[in-house]
């Protein structure tokens, strides 16, 4: 199965449908006065429908176990057709399209056993997704390639030369991946003036989004986020609050991340961890629903602290 480790939960939603057609008046009239020989056919059509949303991923190889936590199967009738429409919702980390589409299958294959003894010309056609929501493609739909970026890693081994930056380079292709470019690419000492000299420089620049990488641990050279708390005018606590959760749930040991983010004037400024691994599962768990930041017209950062 595909590897969905890297994706977070949200509320995803499926709609599909199936059509059933008769070759005659009289078995739709047996269907709704409930006289087919077998039994009820919506009802046990339906039962057979939810049994098959549940047993997707036991029949259906690449299909991941996810929880269902809503379905709800509808017929219409369309003079000799009755069409079957299936939604499935879940919270998890991937949709449930193929989910409503067995349902939608499983539902029109009995309803087509319990109709055959009395019509022999029944038919099965249609079986289509009519409409997904959830997932990063829903909160990835603007377009984003005018953002001013920078990318700052703070390292003073990388700085000197001993050591290759890796994480400033993941983030970099991340961004490019949300139509983002990074217009300046710099790597720094582990330094407390430095750190603040540049952030103050980019945000006067008008840079809409700097992200620093590295000095967000507890040896004494990880600085970061000292140099960077005092400038912010307008943190957001909820974004390195969700980064830290997502990571805790993939590597123990992001609850010591001490990274921040806010805005200084009005640049987003978002301080990751140095390692790789770390710098990659942050931007997984930021983007692109930080984004959404970019399309407010009205935030404000007026309220500033104390300097």
């Amino acid at each position: 199965m595909v590897n969905i480790t890297h994706k977070q939960n949200s509320l995803r939603k499926a709609i599909a449908s199936a059509m059933v057609k008769v070759s005659k008046q009289e078995t739709i009239d047996a269907i709704k006065q409930r006289k087919v020989p077998k039994g009820d056919v919506f009802e046990f059509a339906r039962a057979a429908g939810l049994l098959g949303i549940k047993k997707t991923s036991d029949v259906i190889p690449d299909c991941h176990p996810l929880p269902v936590e809503y379905a709800s199967i509808t017929y219409e009738i369309h003079e000799l057709s009755v069409k079957i429409l299936v939604e499935v919702h879940t919270i998890y980390k991937t949709g449930v399209e193929v989910e409503a589409m067995h349902g939608a299958a499983v539902t029109a294959l009995v309803m087509y056993d319990m109709l055959k003894p009395i019509d022999k010309n029944v038919e099965i056609s249609d079986i289509k997704l009519e409409s997904k929501t959830g997932g990063k493609s829903d909160f990835n739909k603007n377009d984003h390639t005018g953002i001013k970026c920078a990318v700052i890693v703070c390292s003073d081994r990388i700085s000197k030369g001993e050591k290759q930056d890796v994480s400033g380079k993941t983030i970099i292709e991340k961004m490019e991946t949300f139509g983002i470019t990074t217009n300046e690419y710099k790597i720094i000492p582990d330094d407390f003036d430095q750190i603040q000299t540049i952030v103050k420089s980019l945000a006067d620049k008008k840079f809409e989004l700097v992200i620093f990488t590295g000095g967000t641990g507890l040896s004494s050279r990880d600085v970061t986020p000292d140099a960077i708390s005092p400038l912010i005018e307008k943190e957001i606590p909820g974004i390195m609050e969700h980064a830290r959760n997502y990571g805790q749930q993939r590597m123990p040991y992001a609850m010591l991340s001490r990274s921040v983010a806010g805005f200084i004037k009005n640049t987003l400024v978002l301080t990751l961890p140095g390692s790789k691994k770390g710098a990659a599962q942050t931007i997984d768990a930021l983007f692109p629903y930080i984004l959404h930041l970019f399309e407010l017209n009205d935030i404000s950062v007026h309220d500033q602290k104390p300097q």
